[in-house]
């Protein structure tokens, strides 16, 4: 049985009444939609003056791939008539002073629990400009499709990895909304930018995002589920290898391998460690794009069979162990300090270690997040 959820932008009447008569600019994208399908462009256009659009990595319809951001620079988005702008890794140089001709900002996507997911970072970057510009931000907020109750992995090293694929000392798996996230931010990173979040109604942090009766909208082309949520806590560390993390198949962040692997060897050694959640089956997959394209790859499919217990980030820890010993597998290792938030996995590890040293840190993240959680 699927839990009634309304999210911020199902939330019409609470929306208009920060929005009426008001000049408006939008972050969003193909996830920022109400139950019905409604995008929420068209929703704000209806109450209020829509003027500026402003899009994230993989465009307003999330349609590109990664690292690809759309080209628009002030087109006017048919149907609206706002003027499109597109947000990357350094914002827009002239987002501040597009935002002093609006009186107000919304930021509405559907994020998905994980550091380094880009919308994080453009979120921040929204924040600041709407500070400098001296307009209000309203973020509709959306559920954790991992769920609130769980937070794992490392904590970044805010003073050396901070990014665009990470910004500030959070966990991988961070365990807040967006809403949450921008409220931790806004105090707790001094951006200091008059800020409302309009919450979800009828979410707890007990629930996974497809518990609810929300539309799944992918949040981008390589997220198309909420399985895929939680493998991509670990698999996209994959990104700065050598190794294929899925992109151009039917199941990235899924499936993971190159040519180089021994498929068994690897599940064998995986199953054997008994890791809670997840089982692994060996596979042999050819991407269409990205990595190895048109090639055979071996590796291993991970199948995720208990929620509640399966961890991620420790499952990747034990698996990369596992990569490393094949001497074909390489690293960027400035990209992987990047994802993994500490300079560590490139040198030899033990995975408990690592996690044990991590624990106090996440702990303490824990303990601090707390004042801003707006669900039980």
């Amino acid at each position: 049985m699927k839990h009634t959820v309304l999210c911020g932008a199902d939330r019409t009447g609470e929306m208009e009444a920060y929005l009426h008569g008001k000049k408006v600019a939008l972050l969003t994208a193909a996830s920022g939609v109400n139950k019905q399908g409604v995008a929420t462009y068209d929703t704000i256009a209806r109450c209020a003056e829509l003027k500026l659009l402003f899009s994230p990595e993989h465009g307003l319809y999330s349609a590109m791939q990664d690292g690809k951001f759309g080209e628009e620079d002030g087109v006017v988005h048919p149907g609206t008539g706002a003027r499109l702008y597109s947000l990357n890794a350094k914002g827009h140089p002239a987002l501040a002073e597009l935002l002093r001709t609006v009186d107000i900002a919304v930021y509405d996507i559907q994020d998905v629990g994980a550091r380094f997911y880009t919308y994080l970072c453009n979120l921040t970057q929204l924040m600041r400009a709407c500070r400098e510009a001296g307009i209000p931000l309203l973020v509709l907020d959306r559920p954790n499709p991992l769920g609130g109750q769980v937070t794992e992995g490392l904590i970044l090293d805010e003073s050396r990895f901070s990014s665009f694929v990470g910004e500030f000392a959070i966990p991988t798996r961070y365990g807040l909304t967006v809403g949450e996230y921008a409220l931790w931010a806004n105090r707790e990173r001094g951006i200091g930018c008059e800020l409302y979040v309009l919450p979800c109604l009828g979410w707890s942090r007990s629930m996974y995002y497809d518990e609810t009766d929300l539309l799944w909208v992918n949040p981008s082309p390589n997220i198309p589920s909420v399985n895929t949520c939680f493998n991509y806590i670990g698999s996209c560390v994959y990104e700065a290898t050598n190794l294929s993390e899925g992109r151009g198949t039917t199941r990235p962040f899924d499936w993971l391998g190159a040519p180089f692997v021994d498929e068994t060897a690897l599940c064998r050694e995986m199953n054997a460690l008994g890791l809670p959640g997840v089982l692994f089956r060996p596979l042999c997959f050819t991407p269409m794009f990205n990595k190895y394209a048109g090639e055979v790859c071996r590796g291993v499919e991970l199948h995720v069979t208990d929620r509640n217990a399966y961890r991620p980030f420790a499952t990747m820890l034990y698996m990369f162990r596992h990569f490393k010993s094949y001497p074909a597998f390489t690293v960027r290792r400035d990209g992987l300090a990047l994802r993994v938030g500490q300079d560590l996995l490139a040198d030899a590890y033990d995975p408990k270690t690592v996690l044990d040293r991590n624990h106090e840190r996440l702990e303490e993240f824990c303990q601090n997040a707390e004042k801003f959680r707006l669900y039980s």
